[in-house]
C-alpha cells in the first residue's frame, strides 16, 4: 500500500481495541466524535486492505477483540435516534443552527457502521464473531429491506433536488432521505454475507429469518420491484457505487452485483440443507417464490407447519435501548441542541481541522469507486474547490450555483486546514 496506509498496524489496534457503545444522550459528544472519526478512519483502512488483496488487519483485529457485537449496537443506537430525536430537531422552529455539519455527522453515522460491516462480513469468522446480536442484525436487515420494499411501491428513492425555500435542517432531512436508500443497499450485502453462514448460525438465527421474517419471499419482492434500476429518458440507469449509472445496451442483459447479493441469498436460504429442513414451505410462500421463476420449486411439495419445540432467542438491543429511552426523546433533543449542537465559531474551526485530518484526500480518492462526480450536477469532474479541496465540479458554473449550499463549510474546512 506504501503512501496509501492510513493507519499502521499498532493505531489500528489501539482504534479497534478503543470501540465502545455510547448512550443517545451523548451522540455527537466530543467522545462521540472521536469514536466517529476513528470509526471512519477504519472503515477506509479496511477498504484499502480489501482492494489490494494483502490480508484484512481491521476484519482481524475486531474479530480477535470481540468489537463485532459493539458495532452492532452502535449501528442499531443511532437507527434509534435517527427515528426518534432527530426528528424532534426538525419540528423545532427557532432551531437555526449556524452549521448543520455536526448533526450530519450523526445522520451519517449510521452509513459509515454498514459500510465497514459489509466490508468485513465477508469473512465468515466475522459473522461468528457477532455472536447473538448476528439476530439484531438481521433484525435490522430486515427493517431496512421492509422500507426498501415499501418505497418501491411508492415510486422509488427520493432524488437529490432540494428546494429554492428549503432552510438548512430541511435540506439535512433531504439528505438523510437519500442516505437511507443507500443503507438500505448495503444492508442487502450484509444479509447476503450472513446467509453464507447458514449452515453454522444458531436455530434462533434461522428461524428468525425464515419464519418471523419469511426473507425469501422479501427478497424476492425485491427482485420484483428492483429499485436499483429505473428507467430516465427511455434508457437503463442502475445504482452502483452511490451514483446512477447509464447501463450501455450492450450490457443490459447482464446481472447487477445488487441482483447477484439477492439471487446468492436466496439460494442461501432455500436450497442449503440446513435451510430447507427449518424453512416453512407453504403454498402461499411457494407461490410468491415462484414468481422469481425458481423452477427447482415447482418440483418441491409444500409443507405443513413444523410442530417442533424451540427455546429460541430474540434480538434485545432495539427492546432495550427503546425501553432505557422510552419517554426521554424530548429531553434528549434539548440536551443536544443546548450542549452538542450548538458550538461556537472556534469549536466549529477545531472541527473543522479534525475533518481534514480524518478524510485524507488521497485515502479518499484511492477508495472511491470510480472518478469524482459534480457535487451539483452529478457528471463526471474534473475540477476541485480551491479553498477547501473537498469538493468537485464539472464546471465553473455548477460550482457557483452550488456555492450557497457548500460556502460555510468550505470556509470552515479551509480555516481548519490552515490553523494546522
Amino acid at each position: 500500500m506504501g503512501d496509501l496506509e492510513l493507519l499502521l498496524p499498532g493505531e489500528a489496534e489501539v482504534l479497534v481495541r478503543g470501540l465502545r457503545s455510547f448512550p443517545l444522550r451523548e451522540m455527537g459528544s466530543e467522545g462521540w466524535n472521536q469514536q466517529h472519526e476513528n470509526l471512519e478512519k477504519l472503515n477506509m483502512q479496511a477498504i484499502l486492505d480489501a482492494t489490494v488483496s494483502q490480508g484484512e488487519p481491521i476484519q482481524e483485529l475486531l474479530v480477535t477483540h470481540g468489537k463485532v457485537p459493539t458495532l452492532v449496537e452502535e449501528l442499531i443506537a443511532v437507527e434509534m435516534w435517527k427515528q426518534k430525536v432527530f426528528p424532534v430537531f426538525c419540528r423545532v422552529e427557532d432551531f437555526k443552527p449556524q452549521n448543520t455539519f455536526p448533526i450530519y455527522m450523526v445522520v451519517h453515522h449510521e452509513a459509515s457502521i454498514i459500510n465497514l460491516l459489509e466490508t468485513v462480513f465477508f469473512h465468515k469468522e466475522v459473522c461468528e464473531s457477532a455472536e447473538d446480536t448476528v439476530l439484531d442484525l438481521v433484525d435490522y436487515c430486515h427493517r431496512k429491506l421492509t422500507l426498501l420494499v415499501a418505497q418501491s411501491g411508492c415510486g422509488g428513492p427520493p432524488e437529490g433536488e432540494g428546494s429554492q425555500d428549503s432552510n438548512p435542517m430541511q435540506e439535512l432531512q433531504k439528505q438523510a432521505e437519500l442516505m437511507e436508500f443507500e443503507i438500505a443497499l448495503k444492508a442487502l450485502s450484509v444479509l447476503r454475507y450472513i446467509t453464507d453462514c447458514v449452515d453454522s448460525l444458531s436455530l434462533s438465527t434461522l428461524s428468525r429469518m425464515l419464519s418471523t421474517h419469511n426473507l425469501p419471499c422479501l427478497l424476492v419482492e425485491l427482485l420484483e420491484h428492483s429499485p436499483w434500476s429505473r428507467r430516465e429518458g427511455g434508457k437503463l440507469q442502475q445504482f452502483e457505487g452511490s451514483r446512477w449509472h447509464t447501463v450501455a445496451p450492450s450490457e443490459q442483459q447482464k446481472l447487477s452485483k445488487l441482483d447477484g447479493q439477492v439471487w446468492i441469498a436466496l439460494y442461501n436460504l432455500l436450497l442449503s440443507p440446513e435451510a430447507q429442513a427449518r424453512y416453512c414451505l407453504t403454498s402461499f410462500a411457494k407461490g410468491r417464490l415462484l414468481k422469481s421463476f425458481l423452477a427447482h420449486l415447482t418440483l418441491t411439495e409444500t409443507q405443513p407447519p413444523k410442530k417442533d419445540l424451540v427455546l429460541e432467542q430474540i434480538p434485545e438491543i432495539w427492546e432495550r435501548l427503546e425501553r432505557e429511552n422510552r419517554g426521554k426523546w424530548q429531553a434528549i433533543a434539548k440536551h443536544q441542541l443546548q450542549h452538542v449542537f450548538s458550538p461556537s465559531e472556534q469549536d466549529l474551526r477545531l472541527q473543522a481541522r479534525r475533518w481534514a485530518e480524518t478524510y485524507r484526500l488521497d485515502v479518499l480518492e484511492a477508495v472511491a469507486p470510480e472518478r469524482p462526480r459534480c457535487a451539483y450536477c452529478s457528471a463526471e469532474a474534473s475540477k476541485r474547490c480551491s479553498r477547501c479541496q473537498n469538493e468537485w465540479y464539472c464546471c465553473r458554473e455548477c460550482q457557483v450555483k452550488h456555492w450557497e449550499k457548500h460556502g460555510k463549510t468550505c470556509v470552515l474546512a479551509a480555516q481548519g486546514d490552515r490553523a494546522k
